[in-house]
C-alpha cells in the first residue's frame, strides 16, 4: 500500500515537472519568437572614432552632438545622470561650463520659510528634467514616457546572433548600443510590408520593440546650424549626438582603455618573468 502511494506521487511529482517544463519551453519560444521579430531590420555597424582598444572621442563631433541634444532632443528627453561640470571633457573651458549651466534653472531649498525655490544651475548640477514628472512627460507625448538618454547608448542594443557574437568577442565590438541609436534616428521610412502601425505612431524598422513608436522623426536637414563647417543633415546629426550619448553613457573609456593597455602589457611581462623564473628554479631538478 505505502509503496503504491509513493509510486503514485514519484508519478504526479513527474507530471507536474513536466508541465513546469513545457511552460517553460514554451515561454522561451514565445520570448524567442518576439526578440526574432523586433527590429524588423538588424542595425548597421557603423564606423566611430572611440571603437577598438585603441579608440578615442571626437571633441569636435562631441561638442555638435551635444548642440544637436540641447536644441532638439531636451525638450523631451531628460540628461538626469550627467552633471554640467563633465561637460569640460568635451573641451569646453570652466568659464564656458559655468555660463551654460547658468542657462537653466533647478529646484533647490528648503529656504529659512521652510519652501523650495528655484536658481540658475551651477557646474555641479546635472542637467535638469524637461518635465517635473514621468506622468507630465507622457501626457505631453501621447501616452509616451520620453526615457532618459543619459545611458541609452549603453542600454539600448539588439541582440547580434550566433555566430556573429562570437567574432564580437575577438573584435572587442561594443558599439551596438550607439550603431542602434544611430539606426533609430535614420531609419524612419514608410511602411511597405503591411505592419500593423497604430494612429500616432512612425513606422522605424529600427525600434527593438515594435514596428513603430511614437516619436516622430526628430531629425531634419538644416535644423541645427554647425559652425565649424560640418554637413547639416540628418545623417552627420544623427551621428553626432550618437556619439554624444555615447559620451555620456561611458565617459571615462579613454581611461578604462588605456589602463586595460597598461594591465595587458603589465601581465605579459610577469607571466615571461614567472617562467623564466620556473626554468631556472627547476632546471637542474631530476
Amino acid at each position: 500500500m505505502m509503496i503504491e502511494r509513493m509510486r503514485k506521487g514519484m508519478l504526479n511529482m513527474k507530471l507536474l515537472l513536466n508541465g513546469f517544463a513545457a511552460l517553460g519551453l514554451g515561454l522561451l519560444t514565445a520570448a524567442s519568437a518576439s526578440a526574432a521579430e523586433y527590429p524588423i531590420k538588424k542595425p548597421v555597424e557603423q564606423d566611430w572614432s572611440f571603437e577598438g582598444p585603441f579608440g578615442t572621442y571626437d571633441r569636435g563631433q562631441l561638442q555638435r552632438g551635444f548642440k544637436v541634444y540641447r536644441e532638439v532632443c531636451a525638450s523631451c528627453h531628460s540628461l538626469n545622470l550627467v552633471a554640467f561640470r563633465t561637460l569640460e571633457d568635451l573641451g569646453y573651458s570652466e568659464e564656458q561650463v559655468r555660463a551654460l549651466a547658468s542657462e537653466y534653472e533647478v529646484q533647490d531649498g528648503p529656504d529659512d520659510a521652510g519652501d523650495m525655490f528655484t536658481r540658475p544651475a551651477t557646474p555641479s548640477d546635472y542637467f535638469p528634467a524637461p518635465f517635473e514628472n514621468p506622468q507630465q512627460a507622457a501626457a505631453s507625448n501621447n501616452g509616451a514616457y520620453p526615457p532618459d538618454l543619459s545611458l541609452m547608448a549603453k542600454a539600448r542594443t539588439a541582440e547580434r546572433g550566433f555566430p556573429t557574437f562570437v567574432f564580437d568577442i575577438f573584435t572587442q565590438y561594443a558599439e551596438g548600443g550607439v550603431d542602434y541609436v544611430y539606426n533609430l534616428l535614420t531609419g524612419y521610412e514608410e511602411d511597405s510590408h503591411g505592419h500593423e502601425v497604430p494612429p500616432g505612431t512612425y513606422y522605424n524598422p529600427y525600434f527593438l520593440k515594435a514596428a513603430s513608436l511614437a516619436m516622430a522623426p526628430p531629425l531634419s536637414d538644416g535644423v541645427v546650424a554647425y559652425e565649424d563647417g560640418a554637413p547639416e543633415t540628418v545623417d552627420q546629426y544623427a551621428r553626432d549626438v550618437s556619439a554624444f550619448l555615447m559620451w555620456t553613457a561611458e565617459p571615462h573609456m579613454e581611461a578604462r582603455k588605456s589602463t586595460g593597455f597598461v594591465v595587458m602589457v603589465f601581465l605579459v611581462l610577469f607571466g615571461g618573468l614567472m617562467y623564466l623564473t620556473k626554468r631556472k628554479i627547476w632546471a637542474e631538478a631530476h
